[in-house]
């Protein structure tokens, strides 16, 4: 699923050169990673408390918009329902596409915005272009 979802963003980028943000990082890094291999693609990760020096210390709820400069696509893994509406505000005001994958079941908390459900092979994620 996991390899899913990053073909998924490579696919959505093609061979642009874009800046990518992944919100809420945690531990689990390894997309991020896969992404920042390739040489077309920077990435930043944030997080309110950063597990490693390659991720900036960020809270959502009062973001600092210079990190998110030039932003192209933003996502979130697992994020909690009470922050999903400050990212699509982040979103909305970079003019990113947005990409929460929340957990299994798990209704978003995106009010007055329609996400759209996207299935890409094992992976299903919600989508705001």
């Amino acid at each position: 699923m996991w390899q899913d979802f990053t073909d998924y963003i490579l696919n959505e980028v093609g061979e642009d050169t874009v800046k990518i943000a992944e919100i809420g990082v945690g531990k689990f890094d390894r997309i991020a990673q896969s992404l920042d291999e390739k040489d077309n693609i920077t990435v930043i990760k944030t997080d309110i408390n950063p597990n490693d020096a390659g991720t900036i210390k960020d809270d959502i709820t009062n973001p600092n918009m210079d990190i998110y400069k030039d932003v192209d696509i933003i996502y979130s893994i697992r994020p909690p329902s009470e922050l999903q509406p400050y990212l699509v505000k982040l979103a909305q005001k970079t003019g990113s596409q947005l990409i929460i994958k929340p957990l299994t079941n798990e209704d978003l908390n995106t009010p007055r915005i329609k996400m759209k459900l996207k299935n890409f092979n094992k992976a299903s994620f919600y989508i705001l272009r």
